[in-house]
């Protein structure tokens, strides 16, 4: 007897068939393309079917490897239902929702968001997961949680995504900085040759900051500080460590104060969209649903 084919298999077939090549489908996938190879290698030898015409133009689906791409979204729908079903179940039993969400979007737009379902839904139970926007894309990949929030800007291999904000980066000094008193804006040249201040890698502040700077054909210089948090950037710019570009939401109330000066910058996008997540050939189902269902419609009226 032919041993079963495992799901994320027939899942990577699948994709090989609607992207239209190997190399589609393991991005797709979120998986390297190595990888993606050695997995429909291993599906072919469980068959006992060649798959896929390797050739050096790439890869394309032999006559069975139609016919079971075919079957195989059979499989992967029933299987889609059937995980629709057991969520049901374990709604009705015990509402439960797991979000993971990066450091700005946990710290200024969360709280309301979830006070908000917690009053159509009381007995809802929610974990939070609190990390920057790369660990986030992994757990919603991994499947650990229902739904994550980002920062980063730029493609999602392997995930879908709704933007649920809108934020921007803002330069920012203490008052004796010298910037702080500057008429003429920052540009992209000046910008990339100060050591700032500035989140870890893998985090959506910093990711952002990157793109801006090499929209205008620059690259960042090496971090004066790399800091795990925007609250301890923001502590470290206050003490006078040096400038930083960080999330506006974070530092309002100490532009308000005049705690920490807003520079003026010139020739960088700045702005950036904050988004929603989930699995790519999925879609939010239950509290994961009506969570980001709410956020849109918050987003809709203001």
């Amino acid at each position: 007897m032919t041993a079963l084919p495992d799901v994320e298999s027939l899942r990577l077939l699948v994709l090989v068939s609607q992207r239209g090549s190997l190399t589609a489908a393991a991005a797709e996938a979120g998986i390297s393309q190595p990888s993606a190879s050695k997995r429909i290698s291993a599906l072919e030898r469980r068959l006992g079917l060649r798959l896929l015409d390797r050739s050096r133009r790439g890869s394309a689906l032999t006559e069975p490897g139609v016919l079971v791409g075919g079957w195989a979204q059979r499989v992967l729908d029933e299987v889609t239902a059937l995980l629709d079903g057991v969520r049901a179940l374990t709604r009705d039993s015990a509402a439960q929702l797991s979000v993971a969400a990066s450091l700005t979007v946990a710290e200024h737009l969360l709280p309301a968001w979830l006070g908000e379902l917690r009053r159509s839904a009381p007995t809802l139970r929610v974990g939070l997961r609190v990390m920057n926007s790369a660990l986030v894309c992994e757990q919603v990949r991994d499947g650990a949680v229902d739904l994550g929030f980002i920062e980063s800007p730029g493609p999602l291999a392997g995930l879908r995504s709704r933007t649920v904000a809108r934020d921007r980066l803002v330069l920012v000094v203490p008052p004796e900085h010298r910037w702080a008193r500057r008429r003429r804006p920052v540009g992209p040249d000046e910008l990339a040759a100060t050591a700032l201040v500035s989140r870890e890698p893998g985090s959506g502040t910093r990711e952002a900051a990157n793109r801006a700077v090499a929209a205008s054909g620059r690259e960042l210089a090496r971090p004066l500080l790399e800091l795990g948090s925007s609250t301890s950037v923001r502590s470290a710019v206050a003490a006078g460590a040096g400038p930083a570009l960080i999330s506006e939401l974070e530092v309002a109330s100490d532009l308000a104060t005049r705690s920490l000066v807003e520079v003026t910058t010139e020739g960088m996008e700045l702005g950036r969209a904050l988004r929603a997540v989930w699995r790519s050939g999925t879609r939010p189902t239950g509290a994961a649903a009506d969570l980001l269902a709410q956020v849109l419609r918050r987003r809709a009226a203001s």
